[in-house]
């Protein structure tokens, strides 16, 4: 899974809580974070790959089964290594340019337009990180609640709450589009 944004929206945040959370279900885990020079405003991408078996190489890959997107700013290098028929989650506050619906299976998750309405903008990453392990089903509910507390540092412990409602109300809107319901 690639993930890609702009520093500051909690790319960095999401895909480590995902691996967390599939280290938690005893899945075997490499993580990836790149980020430009200056953090808030540029590029930021990850690499998160889970494996049921051991994992030999390191987590750079040239073609991935899955993406997220929390802005279309710096999207095109991640589009290039999407196989076909890759799922992609994208921010659909912040991801503007138009998706090749043909190619890939692309969910518009509303994560900022959520995050802000439960009072928490800068959780967005948060609703994303819960939609896509729905959607996709690489981790459970559970295990991305545990991964989160054990990827907040101890300096950042009051968004712990937030964060946690956060990922329940994107697993709802998740579970409640694959169930074919209204969103």
């Amino acid at each position: 899974m690639l993930c890609t944004g702009i520093g500051g929206q909690g790319v960095q945040l999401c895909a480590q809580v995902l691996a967390r959370a599939a280290t938690i279900e005893r899945r075997h885990v490499m993580l990836f974070g790149v980020y430009a020079g200056a953090m808030r405003g540029m590029s930021t991408n990850a690499t998160v790959v889970v494996g049921d078996g051991p994992l030999e190489s390191p987590p750079l890959v040239s073609h991935a089964a899955a993406a997220i997107g929390m802005h279309d700013k710096f999207w095109e290098p991640i589009a290039r290594k999407l196989r076909d028929g890759a799922l992609v989650c994208v921010n659909d506050a912040t991801f503007e340019k138009p998706l090749d619906t043909e190619r890939y299976r692309v969910v518009r998750v509303p994560a900022s337009d959520l995050a802000t309405e439960l009072g928490t903008p800068i959780a967005g990453s948060m609703v994303m990180a819960a939609a896509f392990a729905t959607v996709s089903g690489v981790v459970g509910r559970e295990a991305l609640v545990d991964g989160m507390r054990a990827s907040i540092p101890s300096y950042r412990t009051q968004h712990i709450e937030a964060n946690e409602i956060a990922l329940h109300a994107g697993h709802e809107w998740a579970a409640a589009l694959t169930a074919g319901a209204p969103t």
